[in-house]
């Protein structure tokens, strides 16, 4: 027989524990006597009318903080709302659950502010409980989340915006702040969840275009609770990593009709059936503990609070689009998001159908010419006629070219071009259909191809890097070039005289949405770290040094964006991956239509050719030349610290036209690193380029390149 102090204890227990809600029923019956819908509930929770729904007919609960708002709501309801005499209420402090334990009132360590939002949101004006003093941290201090960036108005399909990053009790967190309830235990009851209850995902970008597919990031908490694997390895390579075909949550998937696309279940599965009367049903998943979110793309996202990580990822998705993969990976999905491949038209019987999207490049994958594949490619298997090398500048200088006056300078200052590719794309013509072959063709700069031509009889300042190659060397003799680098050619007074040639006769600026989105995305983050177009090029510098600190995780956004333009022109000429392959082969990358090396070379061979206009404008102007050039990076001797001392500048304290200017548009130019020219001239003495190291690392390393 128990004591009584031991049946004390127990009872003592009962009332120590977990806040208790009435019965699903008369949760139910006091918020239809309140005159409020689940939707309206649900909106003032930050939840979903399904989720409501649950809660009143008891197939789930609410979880902590919303629980506390929740049973603080219900017992407001039951003061003013009671009961008839045939179905008795208990009492506001007595509330109990299905299990019928008694519970005290809310824990005194809720806010309760946002307890008496939540009810002003509901209810009309009325007298409020007197709120309790708070006694410790809440839980929100404990899981700080902090305010998204603007984002555009909800579309009225996808309440919850674009994206959830679950956790592993079940809470997903949203973009401004919108908490979730997912009762999901396994990977497919979590793709019902998000496609039926979430109201998850994104309006299309371009009115011919698909909405986003909802993304749900699953943190290593999530992902273990759902049967999948804390850590993904192989023997593969990490890109390449994923699941067994017979692993039980694929298995779990197959069962229940799901498909997965071709990369199977990495870190970036994309989990779908096929669309049943016209409504798409796919879920993007990002798996963190797989290193879905990568370190150098996104710099320390993953280690976040899952809140943030909903903020850093919401952003983003509003200004660029919800993340499909890698970075490089939603950059080349941005291009066909905002130029689809087809559009609908009327057949001639007036019977709408799918057609071609103009200014698109179509739904059929195109073979390159010969001299603009890469040697694995089926069409450059026995073609002996060269091949097209338009490639970021690796160049130094001499070092025999430097003068006593360079080598006596106190410092080297590194620029760097704010995303070099994304201003080079900008009112860029492309190709949009095959390639077409000609001999002795007259060469036309507004004619996008590849070019065979000798240009081996220029000689330029050997200061400078030569603009025709990617190693700033004399060109030896005959080879192709892209349109840019040969209209360059011209512009510097020479003739250009091809031999033969491969040109496109549909032509279109296919990039110029792309460009216009990420340039707009990119302005605006920065901006968001205090960086904008109004400070003059001293406070811009000073902003430059510390933006990085104002915002870590719009930091991480700007960083994103950065990794989106380079990740994206990168994807147009993906190389076959894999131990197995020989050469000869088609590669998948080969069978979508955004392959296109062609547009590749066309936006690096601009770009590069920007980067010698700049460099031989402020030699004429001030008779300094680069130490050394690597991509978007080059780096001068300089009297002072800062690029405000040897940049030139016009009487009236504006920078000279057609060199370097800073400022925080694509471009413009920003600090890179400074070191002292000592360390250059050592570099260079080693045959290593400065502009390599200036930032005081290794930037092909830091880059992954």
């Amino acid at each position: 027989m128990p004591s009584q102090e031991e049946l004390f204890e127990a009872v003592d227990a009962l009332l120590e524990g977990a806040p208790t809600l009435p019965p699903p029923a008369e949760r139910a019956r006091l918020r239809e006597a309140a005159g409020v819908s689940q939707a309206k509930l649900a909106q003032a929770l930050k939840s979903t009318p399904q989720t409501v729904k649950n809660w009143e007919n008891g197939r789930s609960e609410p979880r902590p903080p919303r629980l506390q708002a929740y049973l603080r709501l219900l017992e407001g309801w039951a003061e003013r709302y009671p009961a008839s005499a045939v179905v008795p209420v208990p009492a506001p402090q007595t509330f109990t659950s299905a299990t019928q334990q008694p519970a005290p009132a809310a824990p005194a360590t809720e806010p309760v502010t946002a307890v008496a939002t939540v009810a002003a949101a509901v209810a009309e004006p009325a007298p409020a409980p007197a709120p309790a003093p708070a006694a410790g941290p809440s839980v929100a201090s404990r899981r700080p989340v902090r305010k998204a960036a603007p984002q555009a108005p909800a579309d009225p399909r996808y309440p919850h915006g674009p994206l959830a990053v679950l956790d592993g009790d079940g809470t997903a967190y949203g973009v401004d702040g919108i908490v979730l309830d997912c009762p999901a235990t396994t990977v497919a009851q979590l793709v019902e969840w998000t496609l039926k209850e979430s109201g998850l995902g994104a309006a299309q970008l371009n009115r011919n275009g698909k909405d986003s597919d909802p993304l749900v990031v699953l943190t290593e908490a999530a992902a273990v609770k759902l049967g999948l694997p804390e850590r993904l390895e192989g023997p593969e390579a990490r890109r390449n990593l994923r699941l067994p075909d017979d692993h039980p949550v694929v298995r779990q998937l197959a069962r229940a009709k799901w498909k997965l696309t071709q990369r199977g279940f990495g870190p970036w599965p994309r989990i779908y059936r096929p669309a049943a009367a016209g409504q798409r049903q796919c879920v993007q998943l990002a798996v963190l503990s797989w290193d879905a979110l990568d370190e150098r793309s996104w710099p320390g996202v993953s280690g976040m609070e899952p809140a943030d990580i909903a903020r850093v990822l919401g952003t983003y998705a509003s200004r660029v689009l919800t993340p499909r993969g890698s970075t490089a990976v939603s950059g080349l999905e941005l291009m066909t998001a905002l130029r689809p491949p087809t559009r609908a038209v009327k057949n001639d019987q007036g019977v709408w159908e799918s057609g071609y999207n103009p200014g698109s490049l179509g739904t059929e994958p195109m073979d390159p010419a010969p001299p603009e594949a890469p040697s694995e490619h089926p069409v450059a298997q026995g073609w002996t006629g060269g091949f097209l090398d338009e490639e970021a500048y690796q160049w130094v200088r001499e070092v025999d070219l430097l003068s006593d006056e360079e080598c006596l300078l106190p410092y080297a200052v590194g620029l760097d071009i704010n995303t070099a590719f994304l201003a080079a794309s900008a009112r860029l013509v492309v190709g949009l259909s095959g390639p077409d072959h000609f001999h002795g063709p007259r060469f036309n700069k507004k004619i996008p191809g590849s070019w065979l031509v000798d240009l081996s009889g220029i000689e330029l300042d050997p200061r400078l890097p030569s603009p025709f190659t990617p190693s700033g060397r004399r060109p030896e003799g005959p080879a192709w070039y892209q349109t840019h680098t040969l209209a360059y050619a011209q512009e510097l007074g020479y003739e250009v005289q091809p031999v033969e040639a491969y040109l496109r006769r549909e032509t279109g600026a296919y990039l110029d949405p792309w460009h216009d989105r990420l340039k707009t995305a990119y302005v605006d983050t920065l901006a968001d770290l205090g960086v904008t177009a109004e400070l003059d090029d001293r406070q811009f510098l000073a902003a430059m040094e510390q933006h990085k600190d104002v915002d870590p995780a719009i930091a991480a956004v700007l960083a994103a964006v950065k990794a989106t333009v380079k990740g994206g022109v990168g994807k147009l000429r993906e190389r076959p991956q894999g131990r197995h392959y020989r050469d000869g082969e088609r590669w998948p990358a080969l069978e979508r239509p955004t392959w296109r090396p062609d547009i590749r070379a066309a936006v690096i061979s601009k770009a590069r050719v920007n980067m010698h206009r700049k460099m031989a404008n402020v030699a004429k102007a001030t008779g300094r030349y680069p130490l050394g050039v690597l991509s978007d990076c080059v780096v001068y001797a300089s009297p002072g610290p800062s690029p405000l001392d040897f940049l030139p500048y016009t009487t009236s304290g504006k920078p000279l036209p057609g060199s370097f200017r800073l400022g925080p548009t694509p471009g413009a130019a920003k600090v890179e690193g400074v070191q002292e020219m000592a360390w250059a001239v050592d570099l260079m003495e080693k045959g290593l380029n400065p502009a390599r190291h200036i930032k005081g690392g290794d930037a092909v390393l830091d880059e992954g390149e």
